[in-house]
């Protein structure tokens, strides 16, 4: 099974791609990187731009399963969250439309299946993911990592559950 994580931005949006593979322990990571949307555009052209990128980065890696962060809203940053709600919503849109199925996942089930700590940092994750992929060098940017956990704990849960 091939797991798409993505984490949502409107300036970055991380993605990690990992197979789960019945005859291995641990999921193995395919790729990873972030897409880099221009901040000087309207929302509606990062939106559009959001888009093609992840339809293509879907097409590349033909997941069985994208799965996404939940969005979390705290009073103080309301119009930050509406905000994100729109690239959530485009990401949905996007592995919907190459019917791909889709689940989502908090930060802090991730951070803390990852970190063993649910309100780990940028940098905790970082390394977490690090040591967990044995990758010379912590993802970068935080987005990458995000995304990379986020796959990685959606396969764990799978492995888990079967």
């Amino acid at each position: 099974m091939r797991i798409l994580g993505i984490d949502p931005g409107l300036r970055l949006t991380g993605y990690g791609c990992v197979d789960l593979r019945d005859d291995e322990v641990e999921p193995t990571l395919v790729e990873a990187g972030v897409l880099r949307l221009d901040a000087t555009q309207s929302i509606a052209f990062r939106l559009h731009q959001l888009h093609v990128d992840l339809t293509q980065v879907i097409e590349e890696l033909s997941p069985d399963l994208m799965v996404v962060e939940k969005l979390f809203s705290h009073y103080k940053h309301v119009q930050t969250s509406i905000l994100m709600g729109h690239a959530r919503g485009v990401i949905l849109l996007a592995g919907q439309a190459k019917g791909v199925e889709i689940d989502e996942l908090s930060a802090t089930e991730v951070k803390k299946a990852i970190s063993g700590h649910g309100h780990a940092t940028k940098q905790q994750m970082q390394t977490a993911v690090m040591t967990q992929c044995g990758l010379s060098e912590p993802p970068s940017p935080p987005d990458v990592a995000d995304a990379i956990a986020i796959a990685l704990c959606a396969a764990r849960r799978i492995q888990v559950n079967s």
